[in-house]
């Protein structure tokens, strides 16, 4: 599997390239967008993308887990974890470029 990751640097670029602001205000752009998508997720609001996915914060529950190595069981705390539900056309992208 391919091992290249996107980074804000690359999304930087490609609103520069593709929108035509400056190199400064495309960074400052994709910047502000990131910034609004993860406040949104700490104050537990639910970030929906048409046509990408579904960003949202799940509260676990405190539970007992089990060390693999030594079968030993451990408490595990309750916490937030952030999930991502894609939607059924980012779906079938993926999966069409997997066929390939």
């Amino acid at each position: 599997m391919n091992e290249k990751s996107l980074t804000r640097m690359d999304l930087s670029e490609a609103v520069f390239r593709e929108v035509g602001l400056s190199r400064n205000e495309s960074a400052a752009l994709v910047e502000s967008v990131l910034q609004h998508i993860s406040k949104a997720l700490v104050s537990g609001e639910m970030v929906k993308i048409s046509s990408f996915g579904t960003f949202s914060v799940r509260n676990k529950t405190a539970r007992v887990g089990r060390n693999p190595k030594t079968g030993d069981e451990v408490p595990i705390s309750p916490r937030r974890v952030l999930t991502f539900r894609p939607s059924h056309l980012m779906k079938d992208r993926v999966a069409a470029r997997s066929k390939k």
